[in-house]
């Protein structure tokens, strides 16, 4: 991308979390250690969902399509910002910068649409348990997860475009460990009020729309609960819920801070930390959530690794 006076941009360069030698070692342990487990917990709990056939229900169809988006959500920063921990040139290439800022908004809109459908699951599970298996028919479970995907390429795409059609200069130094949109439109001489306006909609959109339809979807599973007379009933029917409530919450408010502001100097400063939860501790905690508070994952879980000490003691 090049403009008047300016050479063309090849790099950028990543400011990270901090600049002190010792807390970048600090910062590779810690950050290499939540990426382990987040791998290690997503990838087992999608292996669970394949292989368990107690799991193969549109509930955990819906978080095994989670656990994948969490591994390529982490897995598009992770990589990168431990290598720049240890690097003395923190610098990320002009195509490495598009794809990171691609992925990044893609796969954030597709989780948003992913725990509506969620939501969506446990309204029909709780409100119409006797239409349940039409309602939520494989056809069904697949365009609840393609148009998520959809939404998300195309929308990341579109706004990815938009922010690399700006002409940047000066320094070309990103304050943040990724490519976000909020700080490259700070190095931008280009004029940024198309751009800036289309992800306040897009950003708006995403979040209201999916977010109305989660809670529109608890409303009426609430009120539905309300009304049972099994306290035990009751006690299962929010102890499903009870774990992406925990998701939503997490994702979403840290997300709302982010997103829904316009970008200065005081607010990247601060994203930077609220990015810390969304990129890295919400993909870590999902799987820990759903497995510890679920028994038909903790009984799956127990029938593969009995199956497997059964197997060993037959060799």
């Amino acid at each position: 991308m090049s403009s008047p006076n300016h050479t063309t941009v090849t790099e950028f360069i990543l400011l990270g979390l901090t600049n002190d030698p010792v807390l970048e070692k600090i910062f590779f342990v810690v950050f290499l250690v939540i990426y382990l487990i987040t791998l290690a917990g997503n990838l087992c709990m999608i292996v669970l969902i394949r292989t368990s056939s107690c799991l193969h229900t549109p509930m955990y169809f819906f978080l095994g399509h989670l656990s994948f988006v969490d591994i390529c959500y982490s897995s598009n920063i992770t990589p990168n910002m431990l290598y720049n921990f240890l690097s003395d040139k923190k610098t990320i290439s002009y195509a490495g910068c598009f794809s990171q800022c691609l992925l990044f908004i893609a796969l954030v809109i597709t989780e948003f649409y992913i725990l509506a459908s969620m939501a969506l699951d446990r309204y029909v599970a709780i409100c119409s348990p006797l239409h349940y298996s039409t309602r939520m028919s494989k056809n069904i479970c697949r365009s609840l997860v393609t148009v998520p995907y959809a939404s998300g390429f195309f929308n990341g795409l579109s706004q990815t475009l938009l922010t690399f059609h700006l002409s940047f200069c000066g320094s070309l130094e990103i304050n943040h460990f990724y490519c976000a949109d909020p700080p490259l439109l700070m190095l931008a001489c280009s004029d940024t009020s198309i751009k800036k306006m289309a992800m306040f909609v897009v950003a708006g959109f995403t979040l209201s729309s999916s977010l109305f339809i989660i809670l529109l979807s608890y409303l009426f599973i609430f009120a539905t609960i309300l009304r049972m007379h099994s306290a035990e009933g009751r006690h299962k029917a929010f102890s499903t819920c009870g774990s992406h409530l925990t998701t939503v919450t997490i994702f979403y408010g840290t997300l709302f801070c982010m997103y829904v502001r316009p970008p200065t100097e005081k607010s990247i400063e601060e994203s930077k930390i609220i990015a810390v939860f969304y990129a890295f501790l919400s993909p870590m905690l999902n799987p820990l959530i759903y497995s510890l508070r679920n028994k038909d994952v903790i009984h799956a879980l127990q029938k593969v690794v009995k199956g497997n000490l059964f197997h060993k003691m037959a060799i």
